[in-house]
């Protein structure tokens, strides 16, 4: 973990304990059993991330990173200067970077993520190489309201960047929620920079979640891992088991745990038993069509303006006004 220079201060709304501990116990009365997959990133799990991207079978950095590499001028030139830009799940920054070498005269670069240990070092990293781009870190859930760090200067507008394809990562409900939370965030002149994931040959899509060096699957368990560290739960890790398919009828890809016998699992005073071979949901990865995608955006009082694609249109990055 990299610690920040002395003139930026890290805002730090990381959830408490007892906060994540009620969110698997809700989550573990639920039928089917459902944890939501910010839980996947503590420190060891934004490392694992980092791992996945780099294997053979997992298209969707390569492809965006291609992207950028082509059309981060273009995209800086449609933001326009003196932007503050905000990015939700800011990762490693690697994406980042691309589109700060191009955007002129920044007034804040604000990442807001969940994993501490992630925000500091991407930080500590962008602030080293754009020493005169103000940076203003949020530790925090963005999928709840956010109180924006006041800018040095104001701002010509705020620009919510959400590069990967994280949007998919949530039912249409709800990405749609998020969005509105953009939209609110972004303010009148502002707007949406988002990775979208395409729908694409099914076989392509399944392989890029079941890598064959399984670190998706040592990823998805780490989630179990991190709440018997954290919260005090006793999974047994080797009792269940990564799986991920395609649902072709709803375009997405289905992340579940599945447990490979009967067991019960102690959350605080409460017992949760498991069946044998019984699936629980801890990640969606929707993918979308160009209408798909300009119709959820609607939803969200939301218009798709310009759509950037890589060479061979697996992905693009949409930039949304309202």
């Amino acid at each position: 973990m990299s610690a920040l220079p002395n003139d930026i201060r890290l805002d730090d709304r990381h959830p408490a304990v007892a906060d994540t501990l009620d969110v698997v116990r809700r989550g573990l009365r639920t039928k089917p059993k459902r944890l939501p997959s910010r839980l996947f990133y503590d420190e060891r799990g934004s490392k694992l991330f980092e791992a996945i991207c780099e294997q053979p079978e997992y298209y969707l950095t390569r492809a965006e990173i291609a992207l950028m590499r082509e059309h981060a001028g273009d995209i800086a030139a449609a933001l326009g200067p003196d932007v503050r830009l905000v990015e939700y799940g800011s990762g490693s920054g690697i994406k980042t970077r691309l589109l700060l070498e191009h955007l002129p005269a920044p007034v804040a670069y604000v990442p807001v993520e969940i994993s501490r240990s992630a925000l500091l070092d991407s930080v500590a990293t962008l602030s080293t190489t754009f020493p005169q781009v103000p940076m203003q870190p949020v530790c925090a859930d963005f999928t709840q309201p956010l109180r924006l760090p006041v800018a040095v200067r104001s701002p010509r507008r705020t620009v919510i960047y959400f590069p990967g394809s994280t949007i998919g990562n949530f039912v249409a409900r709800d990405a749609v929620a998020i969005m509105r939370l953009m939209r609110t965030e972004m303010g009148d002149n502002g707007a949406v920079l988002i990775g979208v994931d395409l729908k694409k040959d099914p076989a392509l899509i399944e392989a890029a979640y079941n890598d064959a060096a399984g670190i998706t699957s040592e990823f998805t368990l780490n989630m179990l891992v991190r709440l018997n560290r954290e919260v005090g739960t006793d999974f047994d890790i080797t009792a269940f088991a990564h799986r991920a398919h395609y649902n072709p009828m709803a375009g997405r890809i289905e992340t579940t745990l599945v447990s490979t016998r009967r067991q019960d699992v102690h959350v605080g005073n409460e017992v949760f038993a498991f069946g044998d071979d019984e699936a629980m949901q801890v990640e969606y990865s929707c993918k979308y069509s160009l209408e798909d995608f300009a119709e959820l955006a609607h939803k969200a009082g939301l218009r798709v303006e310009h759509v950037w694609f890589d060479a061979e249109k697996q992905f693009s990055v949409q930039y949304l006004v309202r």
